[in-house]
């Protein structure tokens, strides 16, 4: 790793860092007007249920980043799998190495873990990032489509 930087687990201590590491990643992919995280269900979901672990990257002291991931499950590896769901370097501290520090520490969650894989999706647009996981080895899915029900339409479906 990085001499001047580490990686920790996230404490419930750290829920108003990582709503301001949230909005921060909203604002860099352009999706601000959609954050509805609050510091109150970050620590329900976080710290009290458990759902998601989050790691926060430090450099000399100063929080630069964070990554949010939980598990999930592979029927056809017949296996967990880790799912990457944010990776997000502040801008001034991008080009460090700090990403690839934090892809390390999830491969090797994933690997002392026997999970069967690392995933994640990455914006169409974000030809930054695409090449960074590119130049770890990661290779974009082919023939899948990611599809998602929310809001009043998740509510229809359940009370149907």
């Amino acid at each position: 790793m990085k001499s001047n930087f580490s990686i920790r687990t996230a404490s419930s201590a750290d829920v108003k860092l990582i709503l301001q590491f949230i909005r921060e990643l909203a604002d860099y992919e352009k999706m601000a007007d959609q954050v509805t995280a609050t510091e109150e269900l970050l620590s329900e979901w976080l710290f009290e249920k458990r759902i998601a672990t989050v790691l926060i990257g430090e450099s000399e002291g100063m929080p630069v980043g964070f990554a949010l991931y939980f598990y999930n499950f592979s029927t056809f590896l017949g296996k967990a799998g880790i799912y990457l769901e944010d990776l997000y370097i502040r801008e001034e501290y991008r080009h460090r190495g700090f990403g690839t520090e934090f892809m390390k520490a999830l491969a090797r969650i994933a690997t002392e873990n026997n999970c069967g894989r690392l995933e994640w999706w990455c914006l169409d647009w974000n030809q930054s990032g695409i090449d960074f996981y590119l130049s770890l080895g990661a290779r974009p899915m082919e023939d899948w489509t990611v599809y998602r029900i929310t809001g009043q339409s998740l509510v229809e479906l359940a009370n149907s």
